[in-house]
């Protein structure tokens, strides 16, 4: 039941049309196309930011098992690539492998060229060193 002497005495009735609130198929279209380009951006980001990261840890690996030259860094890294089959962009040839204060450091740098939509590309730019 309706306390009908509330309704009379808390709040004055407004006369004439109320303005609704809400989201018009315009707004709900604009927020659906924002959101499904950053869904197609994320998705075909996240695949690569996957592939940094298992370098990122290969390289790591290698450094910390303090190899004595060059080639054995190299072949440390091919062989690492094929265990993890998500490295395309590096092979243990692109690595720069140095010595700085009796420490092996093994760097490396690529770019990654992202198609979103068939005339527009997406470049990232990756490096990184081991720690």
């Amino acid at each position: 039941m309706i306390d009908s002497r509330r309704a009379a005495v808390g709040t004055p009735r407004i006369s004439g049309h109320r303005r609704e609130r809400g989201v018009t198929l315009i707004g709900l279209l604009f927020w659906a196309v924002i959101v499904a380009c950053v869904a197609l951006v994320a998705m075909k980001v996240l695949p690569t930011l996957n592939e940094y990261y298992t370098i990122q840890r290969a390289v790591n690996k290698i450094a910390q098992e303090h190899p004595s030259t060059v080639p054995e860094v190299r072949t440390a890294f091919d062989k690492q690539k094929d265990i993890e089959y998500s490295i395309q962009a590096v092979s243990g040839k692109d690595l720069e492998i140095t010595k700085e204060n009796e420490r092996l450091v093994i760097r490396f740098a690529y770019d990654k060229e992202i198609e979103l939509v068939e005339p527009v590309y997406l470049v990232i730019k990756y490096k990184g060193q081991s720690r």
